[in-house]
């Protein structure tokens, strides 16, 4: 028995309806991504400058180095090198770090303890263009002024280098088990005139009778002689200052202003087919395609029993 003309046509039209609506259900399964911009390091610029905003020494530079202060650093502005092409999505946190030292360069400086921290984000209007600069406003650092022997650092990330654990903390500066943080070491600055732990009061002296004779030191125990540190430490010939570059990389991620809801427990998360699939539309086709497929069929077995 052979099937009729009419049965054979609506056949085909269920299969083609099938296979059309069927499609983009199978591409929508292929998830999509934006590609974020991309951020290379950028040079850095940095100048002192007094309470009014007039340079202190230089002028503009990149130079680094540790360099030791007569006058200690006020604020410090920064900014990016001219000739650089920045991203408008791009940003460079630099920050200013104040420590106390056991000494007042970096040789001597043993343990650091930070005292104060500061950050800025450069971003491409940070980037001078050297037209009229003078007269533009640049983004400063300021830090607590020490009054001991210290060690001030500017560097090219947000971390804070106090010796604490977790997330933007990082090791603080120790030069006996060479410890080169922070990382991104700009510049640096030591200086100070005392140490920064205040003496020890000196005990009471009990009064005491003068005596008849004077005591005389057994002959065998010669007085002790006193020996005195000298007065400026002297640099050990192996030992050398951390690195320090004008070059640091960009922010990489930016922490959203607000958490993201979280999934309901009752609910499990919906599998993500692409941040523009039109989910809903794609099912509302599936479901008219099974149900025109489905009258498809019954037509066919009607015709086929006629």
């Amino acid at each position: 028995m052979t099937r009729s003309p009419r049965s054979r046509t609506s056949v085909a039209l269920a299969a083609t309806a099938f296979l059309a609506a069927a499609t983009p259900l199978l591409g929508a399964t292929t998830a999509s991504a934006a590609t974020a911009g991309d951020c290379q390091s950028a040079t850095v610029q940095y100048r002192i400058v007094d309470a009014d905003g007039k340079p202190v020494g230089d002028d503009w530079t990149s130079q680094g180095g540790f360099h030791q202060w007569t006058a200690v650093p006020g604020t410090v502005e920064v900014r990016l090198a001219p000739g650089q092409t920045v991203g408008d999505g791009c940003k460079y946190p630099v920050s200013l770090a104040e420590y106390t030292t056991e000494g007042s360069n970096w040789y001597t400086s043993g343990h650091q303890t930070l005292v104060d921290h500061a950050t800025v984000y450069l971003t491409a209007a940070d980037v001078a263009d050297n037209s009229g600069d003078g007269k533009r406003t640049w983004q400063k650092l300021a830090v607590k002024t020490p009054d001991c022997y210290g060690q001030i650092d500017l560097y090219g990330d947000d971390v804070i280098y106090d010796g604490k654990s977790g997330d933007g903390h990082g090791p603080a500066p120790y030069q006996p088990d060479n410890i080169v943080t922070p990382y991104h070491l700009i510049a640096a600055w030591n200086g100070g005139d005392k140490p920064c732990t205040p003496d020890k009061p000196s005990s009471p002296t009990p009064s005491q009778s003068t005596p008849a004779t004077p005591s005389t030191p057994p002959a065998s125990q010669p007085p002790a002689t006193e020996t005195t540190p000298p007065a400026t430490p002297t640099k050990p010939s192996s030992a050398t200052t951390p690195p320090t570059t004008p070059d640091v990389p960009p922010l990489h991620s930016t922490p959203p202003t607000t958490p993201a809801p979280s999934p309901s427990d009752s609910t499990p998360p919906l599998a993500e087919t692409g941040s523009n699939a039109p989910v809903g539309a794609i099912a509302g086709g599936a479901a008219a395609v099974i149900a025109l497929g489905a009258g498809a069929l019954y037509m066919t077995r009607r015709t086929r029993r006629s």
